[in-house]
């Protein structure tokens, strides 16, 4: 027994578990395991040298010391080795980072899961960006071309062939569409178009900050048509909320020194029609993403706006109306104007979509007021354009009346989930 309880005591003494050493063995399922490059492969037992031909049992690592039968008491008198382990995660030379809790490895936490706020907000900054420059420029395109029809058309079409190329590169990869989804695409893509084609409407006929002024009404439009039509009860506060957003924008068209009939009807159509997109969009609920059903409405879009662009607009476009564009700003400016309206169009609706997946419904809402702020402020700079002071208050009253709004219904989304 001397002799058995001398080897053990070498054994320990001289091992002391070093990281250069391997202690072998029979885990039970709850110890923790480690992992390492370093390490050696797992014996069966751990193993001591036998004596005077005795074969001992082997022993059970655990977080309260060793055990062995027979030995316990030996070992108690020398004291008892504990080996505690502390769930925590290290990296390794590789970049890996090692989970000891669980013994697995797992690749370090990139930039944008360290900081997903930083990413959000360069999501949102792109938005307001591409949004201000795409109502910029079309404005100073309809300042010399004034044929919305067409350039609506000219939105879509920019749109269709840079998603028909991403396609083509498999950025995204194409997803396919049956006769059921077309059927169910195509009233969104019709209510798409019309509120497209008479958003532009407006632009060319009154001050963008105006147009965006009036259509701070879409929310009061979709109230109704929530209560009216799809039979959802609308809670009293948010109907209260509206009050300011139809009074501040009585206020403002009542005193703007642009304002005409075309311009103030069909940016009230436009959110009319933009309404029913939402409403077919929650019918049109597919598992298909976001990027591939945003390119199946501009493709379907586009075929809706052809024929009124051609038939209201063809006749005078061939007369007079290209010539006298490129008169004014020459071939190379008039194309490279048509093709960035376009293509900004498309990237700040696609940049849109993306930046609302990732955030909740009120970031959501700010941030739609927010961009609607950010584009009257910005238009009425670069424009100069002249504004009473009972028009600048009833914008002001109007985008309060829009945040509220949208602050209480975010707050009753999140209530229901």
């Amino acid at each position: 027994m001397a002799s058995i309880a001398t080897s053990i005591q070498f054994s320990i003494q001289r091992s002391k578990f070093s990281s250069t050493s391997t202690f072998l063995c029979r885990a039970p399922a709850n110890l923790v395991a480690f992992k390492s490059r370093s390490v050696a492969p797992r014996a069966s037992g751990l193993e001591f040298s036998p004596e005077s031909g005795v074969s001992p049992a082997p022993v059970g690592l655990s977080g309260n010391g060793l055990k062995s039968p027979g030995w316990s008491q030996l070992l108690r008198q020398r004291g008892s080795v504990d080996f505690p382990a502390t769930k925590a995660a290290a990296a390794d030379a590789d970049g890996l980072e090692i989970d000891i809790s669980h013994g697995t490895s797992k690749p370090a936490k990139s930039f944008t899961e360290r900081f997903p706020w930083l990413v959000t907000g360069f999501f949102f900054f792109t938005w307001y960006f591409l949004n201000v420059i795409f109502n910029i420029l079309n404005k100073k395109v309809y300042n010399y071309f004034p044929y919305p029809y067409f350039v609506s058309v000219v939105h879509l079409l920019v749109g269709v062939v840079y998603c028909v190329i991403s396609w083509g590169v498999g950025l995204p990869k194409r997803a396919p569409i049956d006769g059921e989804l077309l059927a169910v695409l195509t009233p969104v893509a019709f209510c798409h178009a019309l509120g497209h084609v008479m958003s532009n409407v407006s632009f060319a006929a009154v001050a963008v900050s105006f147009t965006h002024t009036i259509k701070a009404l879409e929310p009061f439009f979709n109230a109704a048509a929530s209560q009216f039509v799809l039979g959802h009860q609308i809670p009293l506060p948010l109907w209260l909320s509206l009050a300011p957003v139809v009074i501040g924008v009585s206020m403002a068209s009542l005193t703007e020194l642009s304002f005409n009939w075309l311009g103030f009807g069909s940016a009230m159509i436009s959110n009319i029609a933009f309404t029913y997109r939402s409403i077919y969009s929650k019918k049109a609920m597919t598992g298909m993403d976001s990027t591939n059903v945003y390119a199946y409405i501009s493709i379907i879009a586009l075929l809706f706006c052809l024929p009124p662009a051609v038939l209201i607009e063809g006749p005078k476009l061939m007369q007079y109306g290209f010539t006298d564009a490129i008169a004014k700003v020459g071939l190379y400016k008039f194309l490279s104007d048509l093709f960035w309206i376009g293509m900004f169009y498309h990237l700040y609706n696609q940049v849109a979509t993306n930046t609302l997946e990732r955030v909740a419904p009120l970031t959501h809402a700010v941030g739609n007021v927010l961009k609607r702020v950010f584009v009257i402020g910005f238009s009425i700079v670069v424009f100069g354009n002249r504004i009473s002071t009972q028009t600048g208050i009833g914008t002001l009253i109007a985008i309060a009346g829009v945040a509220i709004y949208s602050l209480i219904k975010a707050n009753i989304e999140e209530q229901k989930r």
